[in-house]
């Protein structure tokens, strides 16, 4: 009888709480809401009729920077999805580090992996663009929800780009959580 019960309220909450759009104003309180405003944007252009939404982070400490020879790196994450209403929570993000360095670091090494408490996540190797004029890298990764959810409830998280250890600092954890709130489907079953 006990098991019944459970099926059947599994049952119920499947049903009753399917998965709402979010509006790109939605998405915009809830920034506001997270005190997210000065990190992470929603913009529409109307001319291609798709909707982008991007968080930008602090570089990283600059230690670790000097360290791994560059003169500064941050990371922007977000996606894009056509018009101005998300469907559904995105199952992938863009993840891409900007590198400002006099020479490139990550050319033939870029790689990354994240050493959480209990796993190693590999995100694999991302697409590298150097621009040696402007003394930049990019480097371009695709994490999935799943990954990014890992890796933003950690308290501490070292990573590695090519051959060089990094570590988030906590506005950049606060960051990735945010942008996971920000973006998780509302239900219509509360």
């Amino acid at each position: 009888m006990k098991y019944l019960a459970v099926v059947v309220a599994l049952l119920v909450v499947s049903v009753v709480s399917p998965a709402q759009s979010l509006s790109n104003e939605t998405m915009k309180s809830r920034i506001r809401a997270e005190r997210a405003d000065k990190t992470i944007t929603v913009t529409f252009d109307p001319v291609s009729k798709t909707s982008k939404l991007m968080a930008v982070s602090d570089n990283f400490v600059n230690s670790e920077a000097s360290r791994a020879g560059l003169q500064a790196t941050n990371f922007a994450i977000g996606f894009y999805y056509p018009g101005e209403e998300l469907k559904s929570a995105p199952e992938t993000f863009l993840l891409t580090f900007w590198v400002l360095t006099r020479k490139p670091r990550f050319a033939a090494g870029h790689d990354m992996t994240v050493a959480l408490a209990d796993e190693m996540l590999v995100i694999g190797s991302g697409r590298y663009v150097s621009k040696p004029r402007d003394e930049i890298e990019y480097l371009n990764f695709e994490v999935s929800r799943e990954n990014l959810m890992k890796i933003a409830s950690q308290t501490e998280t070292r990573f590695k780009l090519g051959d060089q250890d990094f570590t988030f600092t906590r506005s950049q954890m606060k960051l990735l959580a945010d942008l996971l709130t920000i973006t998780a489907a509302e239900s219509t079953g509360n």
